[in-house]
C-alpha cells in the first residue's frame, strides 16, 4: 500500500512503508508544466509506484526524473519510467550522468552543475552537488526555489512509518536511525568528513521552507536551524573518523 501527502503546494509525497525494513521509502512528485519525479524507485515498487502517480496525473507527462545519487531506491526503476514517459530524462550530478546513467539510463541524462537552474514552468530548481552527504561520489540535492522546498534525499532518515510533514524534533529518531546502523552492517551510512559541516550549512542558507526526506517525515519546522544542527548529530556519531582522519593529517603535513 501507498500513502499520498500533499507537502507543499503541488509537492506530493508518496510512501511506501516497508514492515520487514521498519521503513519507509518517499518518492515526490512536483506538478508543473514539466512534471517531475524525485526518486524513481525500486524496481519492485514500480507497480504500485505507477498506480499512485497515475491518481495525480498521466505518468506519460512526467518530464523529468531526479535522484540524489546512484542507489536502488533513488533510481532503480529509472528505465521504467522513462519507457512509460517518452519525453522524460533523468536529472542528476554531472559526475553521476558521466559515472552512471552514461551505462545505465536508456536516455541521456541531463548533467547538472553547481547552482545550475532547471525551469519545469512556473518551478526553478537549483542543483547543489553534496559528493559523500548523505553519500556517494555522485550525491547532490535540488532546492525548488519557488515554494522553497529541498529535496534532499536521506538526509534526517528515520526508522519507522512515521507522519508525512511535521514540524516537531525529526533529529532524534534519525539520531537513532544512525546508530542503529552504526551497530548493524550498514556502518558508516553516512560518512562525516571535513566539508561535512560546509556542505550542510550551505543548505541552510538556502533557507528551505519544506524538507523533503526519502526515509521518514518531511519536515517545515526552521529547516535552516535543523540543517545545522544535523552537523552535531553527524559529527557525534561518525565524529572519531573525522578525528582519525585530522590524526593522520597532523602525522603527514
Amino acid at each position: 500500500m501507498y500513502k499520498i501527502d500533499e507537502i507543499a503546494p503541488d509537492v506530493y509525497r508518496i510512501s511506501v512503508f516497508v514492515p520487514d525494513f521498519q521503513l519507509q521509502f518517499n518518492h515526490f512528485l512536483v506538478k508543473d508544466d514539466e512534471p517531475l519525479l524525485f526518486h524513481a524507485g525500486l524496481k519492485q515498487m514500480f507497480p504500485l509506484l505507477l498506480e499512485a502517480v497515475q491518481t495525480l496525473i498521466d505518468p506519460r507527462l512526467i518530464r523529468w526524473v531526479g535522484f540524489s545519487h546512484f542507489e536502488v531506491d533513488e533510481c532503480g526503476a529509472l528505465n521504467e519510467w522513462l519507457q512509460i514517459a517518452p519525453n522524460a530524462r533523468a536529472v542528476c550530478s554531472e559526475v553521476g550522468a558521466l559515472v552512471n546513467m552514461s551505462d545505465f539510463a536508456i536516455r541521456p541524462a541531463l548533467a547538472l552543475q553547481r547552482n545550475d537552474i532547471l525551469q519545469t514552468g512556473t518551478r526553478k530548481y537549483r542543483f547543489i552537488p553534496t559528493p559523500h552527504l548523505p553519500h556517494g561520489w555522485d550525491a547532490g540535492v535540488m532546492f525548488e526555489e519557488t515554494e522553497k522546498t529541498l529535496l534532499c534525499s536521506d538526509l534526517f532518515h528515520q526508522n519507522g512509518d512515521q507522519v508525512a510533514l511535521t514540524d516537531k524534533d525529526i533529529l532524534e529518531a534519525h539520531k537513532h536511525s544512525l546508530l542503529f546502523y552504526e551497530a548493524g552492517p550498514l556502518m558508516d551510512y553516512t560518512p562525516y568528513n571535513h566539508k561535512t559541516k560546509q556542505m550542510l550549512y550551505e543548505l541552510a542558507a538556502l533557507r528551505p521552507k519544506t524538507l523533503a526526506t526519502m526515509h521518514g517525515s518531511s519536515y517545515n519546522g526552521d529547516c535552516s536551524k535543523i540543517l545545522r544542527d544535523l552537523d552535531d548529530v553527524m559529527k557525534e556519531v561518525w565524529g572519531d573518523h573525522l578525528s582519525f582522519y585530522q590524526q593522520v593529517n597532523n602525522l603527514h603535513p
